[in-house]
């Protein structure tokens, strides 16, 4: 189970980053929201595929009956996930305003609507 696991967090990864080069804002939102899906199932494998119990510590013991679920890995997926939707979110209204602004979603396109009374300096190139 864990090699398939494995397996699709490579492809998650794999289209991410592929979509994340991509010209096309929307693309590069929907590579963003696959990564962070990747890194969630990532930290959910790499913590061990457990079939238990929740980890409750019965009246009279010290310490939870074996076989128990490991708490700290969903927690952190949890935190996770509420982060990557603040982040799709706001890059959800950027991408919006970069649109009603540009005109367009191109990034290539958005270095050509900058104001041309602003000089950039000159890069030169090295011998």
């Amino acid at each position: 189970m864990e090699l398939l696991l494995a397996l699709t967090v490579g492809i998650l990864y794999a289209a991410g980053l592929y979509l994340l080069l991509r010209r096309s804002l929307v693309k590069v939102i929907v590579g963003l929201a696959l990564l962070t899906n990747g890194a969630n199932l990532l930290i959910f494998t790499a913590a061990g595929l457990v079939r238990g119990r929740p980890p409750l510590v019965e009246a009279g013991e010290n310490v939870p009956q074996a076989p128990f679920a490991d708490p700290v890995p969903q927690a952190l997926i949890l935190t996770a996930i509420v982060i990557g939707f603040g982040l799709q979110a706001f890059a959800m209204a950027l991408a919006y305003r970069v649109y009603r602004e540009s005109g367009s979603e191109d990034v290539d396109s958005l270095r050509t609507t900058e104001d041309p009374s602003i000089s950039l300096p000159k890069v030169e190139a090295a011998e």
